[in-house]
This record gives structure tokens, C-alpha cells and sequence, in this order.
């Protein structure tokens, strides 16, 4: 039901599932399973998979090592890349282009972090018109319990809860673990 005109397919979002932002993230074995199980899911369907891959100037330097995704998900030279520097993979990159040229008006959202890309993107998506499914089992984020937030398994119940009662004119939210997804239905 996305409020973007003519744009009727859904795509999935494949969010900096980096070597350097997973090494410690909570789950990351069971989540990169589940982000391969639906990417595969994905390309049977002939749904494009779209991969976003973060920098910066410290740990995540472009080329570097842990810049790299990591060796379980392989991306295919026909699926796009796009680079992003903030946290929402809208902001200041070529995502909302690559959604237009393919009539994407609905994502399906995975990958890391949690609380920081994860979370800019859904809202950055839906209040761009998009429908915007997460999938619960499929993003995960590192343990910051130090700095004081809350624990890893607790930061993701948390976004899956209130990801499932986002409501705005003309677009619709949701939650559904990666055996629910269905690539064919908003």
C-alpha cells in the first residue's frame, strides 16, 4: 500500500553485514544464515536484492578488511551496492534511484546494526512513502551493554515490538521472522 506511484515490487535490503560490524554482533552465525536463506528466496523470485555497505574514516575504511562483507553472502555483479557514510541508507546515496528505475515501493529489511543503521533506514524508508517489512530474525547488533544500552537480544525484542505498530497514511509496517517472509505481499 506505499504512497509511492506506480512502484508495486518489493525489493530486499541487505544492510553492511560487514565483516567489521558483525565480528561481535549478538547471533551473527544464526542471522547471516537467515539473511542468506532469504537472499537466495530473493533471486528465485527474481526480487531484487539490494546490498549497502558502510564507511567511515576509522574502522570501516573503504577496501579495508573489515570493510568487506562477510564471506557467507555473496553478492552478484547484477545486484546493486550502495555505498553509504550515515547511518540511514537513504541519506545522501543512489538507494531511492536504484528503488525507482525497479518500481520498488516495499523493502524487506536485514542486517546490522540494530540500533543504528537498521533503525535510521526503516524510518528513513517509510517516511519516504515506502512499506517496510523487518524481519526479525535477520538483523542483529554488537553488545553496548558497557555504554549503557540495553543487551544485544533485548535492543532487537525491542525494534521488532515497535517496528510491528508503525502506522502512517498509506503505508504499512511490519515484523515477520525470515519463514514468514513473503516477497509477493505488502
Amino acid at each position: 500500500m506505499t504512497t509511492l506511484a506506480d512502484r508495486p515490487n518489493t525489493a530486499l535490503l541487505v544492510i553492511d553485514v560487514q565483516k567489521g560490524v558483525v565480528a561481535g554482533a549478538h547471533d551473527r552465525d544464526a542471522v547471516i544464515a537467515n539473511i542468506d536463506t532469504l537472499i537466495g528466496k530473493a533471486r528465485a523470485q527474481d526480487i531484487p536484492v539490494i546490498w549497502v555497505q558502510h564507511s567511515d574514516g576509522h574502522e570501516l575504511q573503504r577496501d579495508s578488511e573489515a570493510w568487506q562483507y562477510v564471506p557467507e553472502l555473496v553478492r552478484r555483479d547484477d545486484e546493486p551496492l550502495v555505498h553509504k557514510i550515515y547511518g540511514d541508507s537513504f541519506e545522501d546515496t543512489d538507494l531511492e534511484a536504484r528503488l525507482a528505475e525497479r518500481g520498488v515501493g516495499r523493502l524487506v529489511v536485514t542486517g546490522a546494526q540494530t540500533d543504528a543503521c537498521i533503525r535510521s533506514t526503516l524510518h528513513g524508508a517509510f517516511v519516504r512513502g515506502y512499506d517496510v517489512t523487518l524481519v526479525g530474525d535477520a538483523h542483529t547488533t554488537e553488545d553496548l551493554t558497557a555504554y549503557g544500552a540495553p543487551a544485544p537480544e533485548q535492543v532487537i525484542a525491542h525494534t521488532n515490538l515497535y517496528w510491528q505498530y508503525q502506522t502512517a497514511p498509506g503505508r504499512g509496517a511490519a515484523t515477520v521472522p525470515t519463514a514468514e517472509v513473503d516477497f509477493g505481499t505488502a
